[in-house]
């Protein structure tokens, strides 16, 4: 198979990103228990990095354990159990040189768990978005994955399309036609392999730096919004004062 390179300028653990793999882009643990995180992505102090709360969504073996378990320095993992409830890890990344910490959930993909899943979508920054490439229906189910997402997630939330597999040489879903649907959407596309370490670091880096540009917008957006308020104020002191010292 033809691929194309795709490169970052982004790092990891301080380590720079090195892409090997398949991409395109468009134009736009099993224990069950339930965990309780702090989610406000804004209210970490200052001396401590940014957090952003990404899921890892998709049909059941499409191969999300094994992909976040390999972005997390783990490896790839020859035998697993599925994902039962949620389940979620940990990593420090450095975009442009400044420090963030990425909380990357594990969601189960069986329907049974699904109703459990939309409860996690709050304070969700980003989502990955997978499907299998050798596995049609799991790509076909994708449609009910963003009507989930459009349901349940955030309207800013930044979302990443990724084909997981790409190594397998039983390709069901051509790239032509996965292009075409992250088009639709509006959605970028990387095709990537966990087992072959395939832009598995760096799908997630792309991801964690649409998020941050994302949350570069909202702050500059917060403060034009206190520097139009401030103006406000300022106008309302003049008519005052001009009033006040009104001698008729």
């Amino acid at each position: 198979m033809t691929v194309k390179r795709w490169s970052a300028s982004l790092t990891s653990d301080s380590s720079s990103t090195r892409c090997h793999g398949a991409i395109s882009a468009s134009s736009r643990k099993s224990s069950g228990q339930k965990f309780r995180v702090k989610t406000n992505m804004a209210a970490a102090p200052a001396d401590e990095p940014p957090v952003f709360k990404i899921l890892v969504l998709g049909d059941i073996d499409v191969g999300k354990t094994c992909f976040i378990h390999r972005f997390c320095g783990g490896g790839f993992l020859e035998s697993y159990i599925s994902t039962i409830g949620i389940d979620f890890k940990e990593k420090m990344v450095k975009l442009d040189g400044e420090p963030y910490k990425l909380q990357i959930w594990d969601t189960a993909g069986q329907e049974r768990y699904r109703t459990l899943t939309t409860a996690y979508y709050r304070g969700a920054t980003g989502i990955l978005l997978m499907y299998d490439i050798t596995g049609e229906t799991s790509f076909i189910d994708l449609a009910k994955w963003l009507r989930n997402i459009e349901q349940n997630a955030s309207t800013d939330v930044q979302l990443l399309l990724v084909g997981n597999k790409c190594d397998m040489e039983n390709r069901v879903v051509e790239l032509a036609r996965a292009q075409k649907l992250a088009e639709s959407f509006d959605l970028e596309l990387i095709e990537a392999s966990a087992k072959d370490n395939i832009n598995v670091e760096e799908a997630f880096l792309a991801l964690a730096k649409k998020m941050s540009e994302s949350r570069s917008r909202k702050l500059s957006r917060k403060h034009s919004a206190r520097d139009v308020i401030r103006w406000d104020r300022l106008d309302q002191s003049d008519e005052e004062l001009k009033k006040s010292s009104c001698s008729c």
